[in-house]
Parts: structure tokens; sequence; C-alpha cells
């Protein structure tokens, strides 16, 4: 069996696209592979099989923060509107986790995007979920306080005992700020008694007064 016919979505696309697709060999990406960064020209339409990439805008001084992750069924925004523009890449992708992917080169993309309208659905409402993550970053960036991001952050990735493995300053990259913010946030979190820190670690011990800040409740 093909990664086509083992994909749900992609394997109710039509026998002609199928085909197609199948043509196209999957890729293993180790952990760590930057698989493209700004200037760049896009070369195709990336399909997520299993794994994690990352997608980082960087700053003039080098700063960096976390525009969205790919994880499969997702896709990547940079891609497809490099694609249907023609503008490179503004962002820098890192394989998180070993990776599985396959590129679908411009020439076939287009041509199945003419050709098919399953495949054609298929992108757009991919683009446009992709968009809504997107809006939601520029409200959180816009409106919401370091704080409440950090708090929001260690809620969201915090595993089932409570526990965030990240760095500060992965931590910082994923709210968009700098380390030296992410510390003294931190501090100030463990003064109060809402989380307890390690080195590359924090956890949740009080969980109300985390949502509590996410809603903007005065800490």
């Amino acid at each position: 069996m093909n990664w086509v016919d083992d994909n749900t979505e992609f394997a109710a696309l039509d026998a002609p696209a199928r085909a197609l697709l199948g043509t196209l060999d999957p890729v293993e990406v180790p952990r760590g592979t930057v698989l493209f960064c700004p200037g760049e020209a896009v070369k195709g339409y990336v399909v997520m099989l299993s794994g994690q990439v990352d997608v980082n805008l960087i700053g003039p001084n080098g700063r960096d923060i976390l525009l969205y992750r790919v994880e499969p069924g997702q896709s990547c925004i940079q891609s497809t509107l490099g694609l249907l523009g023609g503008d490179a890449y503004t962002g820098e992708a890192m394989a998180e986790t070993s990776a599985r992917l396959v590129l679908i080169p411009r020439d076939v993309f287009f041509a199945l995007l003419d050709s098919s309208p399953g495949f054609r659905r298929l992108v757009f409402a991919a683009f446009a979920e992709r968009m809504q993550s997107m809006m939601q970053l520029i409200e959180n960036v816009s409106f919401m306080s370091v704080e409440s991001r950090l708090a929001a952050l260690i809620l969201d990735r915090a595993g089932p005992d409570g526990c965030l493995h990240m760095t500060q300053a992965e931590m910082a990259t994923a709210v968009g700020t700098a380390r030296e913010v992410i510390s003294r946030r931190l501090d100030k979190l463990a003064q109060a008694g809402a989380v307890a820190q390690e080195r590359g670690s924090v956890t949740i011990l009080n969980r109300s007064a985390l949502n509590d800040i996410v809603r903007g409740a005065a800490f």
C-alpha cells in the first residue's frame, strides 16, 4: 500500500489524482533538519505523513517567534502562499521530530489544482484552517499580555502529569518574547505557587490560577 492509499484524505480523491500522487515517494527527515529558510523559492506543496515541523519567523535582531507547527493533516501556509503568489519563504522551517513527508512539485501541484476538484478542496480547506490559526496568533500577540500567553502555553502544552518540557528559550519563541522576559514571568508564577520550575521543565501546581491569568484576571 502506498502513502496515498494509507492517507484518508488523499485516498478519497479521484483515481487520476491518486495515480499521479502515487508516483511521488515519501522522504524521511531527521530531527533538526532545516527544510527551508527566508529568501528561498518554494519548490512544492508539503504533505506531512508523520512527525512535526515548526515554522518560525526570525526578526532582524535574531529573535524568533513560532508562527505555526505542521503535523499530519495540516498544511504549511508559507508553501501554499509561495506557490499561489510566487513569493519566497519569509520564515524558517525545522523538523522538531523525525518526520516523514511528501513534496508535491510545483508542476504537479498546479496540474492537480486544474484537474482534480477534490484535491483543490483539500488544499483550500487546509489553507483556510491554517489562516484561522494565524489570525489567532495575531490576536494573541496583539491583545494578550506576555503573562497570559505564557500561562496559555503552559496549560496547552503540559502533559497529563501537568509537566511542560520546554526550555525558557523555546517558550520565548512560542509566545513571541525574549528569554529574559520568560525567566522573570516564570519566577513570578513560581513565587505565587502557580508552577514549579526545574531546568528544562515547568510543572503546574495551580491550574485555576493559570486559567485566571489567561482570562486576564489580575496577577
